[in-house]
């Protein structure tokens, strides 16, 4: 097994991995950690690629005072600052990686580029695409949570302090492609699951994968809980472990956690997961449960196995959405049926 992250140190710091500073993870890149507050990831690390021309970040970090002042300081320890920067390669949209390089790229002139396929989550954002609610609360009542979906009515999770900074890139990655960041070559894939815009940027040369969140060495990304929401975010998702999986092993440079030594083995431990919890789910629909709420009720949750009513209201709705990620899965393989009612998606086994 892994180390829990709150305890994970990193090879390339040979300090916690969410440690303030800038760290050389291969010549001419460094992952600088920047701060989430109020967050239980604690971090996200930023790399810096530096080019003659300036320097390339992977990702951006959340437009927060605290994390602007961490990523000049660790640029400031490389001698550089934000002027230096040309180029944001976004994984995905997520406010912890998107924001401060929407804010940064505006600032100061560099490009953002983010995966195409999150457009429609920025045009419910923006504005674009009118909605009478909150997109998430229709996918909790789908998900048998109407009290979940009554909750986050009444007290919406964003404390908004990045509200100005979200708009749409400078440019769009569609579809796997190649990218020139200096004399490198990194390979921009692809990799719906976690969002269905996510991209992950390998550069084979070096042995390296910029992984986002769609692997992470010492826990699970979220499956099912965006604006833009998708029948089969898990199918999507697995289907992303096994492309990225058929690459050559590469070091893990993950947005959460500590570098790793190999993409392979945490794939593989990740579709094991997977398909355990796809199990249990199995389980539960035999002892009764028939919405995802039911079901996420009987599965622990986190390595520490809680049961699912201590958690808090937010990571509740992240259960309860991938459960339903789950069960629509099972669905999909013939496992199970679905049915729509006013009171959610209701699940069944299909008999065989």
């Amino acid at each position: 097994m892994s180390t829990p992250t709150a305890y994970a140190v990193s090879p390339d710091s040979g300090e916690h991995w969410s440690a303030p500073g800038a760290f050389e993870v291969a010549p001419g890149i460094h992952r600088i950690p920047l701060p989430l507050p109020m967050d239980g990831l604690k971090a996200v690390n930023v790399y810096v690629i530096e080019t003659e021309q300036g320097l390339t970040l992977i990702d951006g970090g959340w437009a927060v005072t605290e994390g602007r002042e961490a990523l000049e300081k660790g640029l400031r320890q490389l001698g550089r600052s934000f002027t230096d920067i040309r180029r944001f390669l976004v994984t995905h949209v997520h406010r912890d990686h998107f924001s401060l390089a929407a804010a940064l790229g505006a600032e100061v002139g560099a490009d953002v580029t983010l995966g195409l396929g999150e457009k429609p989550t920025l045009d419910v954002m923006l504005g674009a695409t009118s909605v009478d609610e909150v997109p998430m609360l229709g996918q909790l009542r789908a998900a048998g949570a109407a009290g979940l979906a009554s909750l986050f009515g009444e007290n919406p999770s964003s404390d908004g302090r990045d509200e100005r900074s979200i708009r749409y890139p400078d440019s769009w990655f569609d579809g796997d492609v190649e990218v020139a960041v200096g004399e490198r070559t990194l390979d921009a894939i692809h990799t719906p699951g976690h969002t269905r815009g996510h991209y992950v940027f390998a550069e084979q040369a070096a042995g390296l994968l910029f992984a986002g969140d769609h692997v992470l060495p010492t826990i699970t990304p979220s499956i099912g809980f965006e604006p833009a929401a998708v029948r089969q975010p898990l199918r999507d998702f697995m289907s992303s472990l096994a492309k990225v999986r058929a690459l050559p092993d590469l070091t893990l440079l993950p947005a959460h956690g500590p570098v790793a030594p190999s993409v392979h083995a945490r794939v593989d431990q990740l579709l094991e997961h997977h398909e355990h919890r796809l199990a249990l789910c199995l389980d539960a629909l035999v002892s009764g449960a028939r919405t995802a709420y039911d079901v996420a009720g009987e599965l622990p949750w986190t390595r520490h196995d809680h049961a699912f009513d201590t958690l808090d209201p937010f990571n509740a709705a992240l259960a309860a959405m991938e459960t339903k990620a789950h069960l629509e899965l099972l669905v999909a393989r013939g496992r199970a049926g679905r049915t729509e009612a006013a009171d959610g998606v209701l699940f069944a086994l299909t008999h065989e």
